[in-house]
């Protein structure tokens, strides 16, 4: 006697039925993968985010800062230049002498530590 295969007692149906589960499992699988790739890039474009604004804060202060430093060390240079101009061209040295003799002395102590 023969028998004939029945859909779901493993007749050619039931091959079907199982490839198509497989794909479905992998295909969720694959879907997982991917979804948690998703997440860690989303996550890691925040995070580059965040750091781009708090790199472009400091380079705002920065420029602050240096346009205050600027304004300040030009209006040091215009003293420096009046004092050259007037009778006190003796202190100018003197004043100069001395500091080098400052840093002089710094980096003799510091070079013999």
């Amino acid at each position: 006697m023969v028998r004939r295969g029945v859909v779901g007692e493993g007749g050619p149906g039931s091959y079907v039925a199982s490839g198509h589960s497989v794909h479905e499992e992998e295909n969720e699988r694959l879907q997982e993968g991917l979804r948690y790739k998703v997440s860690a890039m989303k996550s890691l474009a925040i995070d580059i985010g965040t750091e781009v604004k708090y790199q472009n804060k400091m380079l705002g202060e920065m420029d602050s800062d240096f346009d205050t430093t600027g304004g300040l060390l030009g209006a040091t240079i215009g003293r420096v230049k009046q004092l050259s101009r007037g009778s006190q061209t003796k202190l100018l040295c003197y004043m100069l002498l001395f500091c080098f003799f400052v840093f002089f002395v710094l980096y003799w102590f510091i070079k013999l530590r």
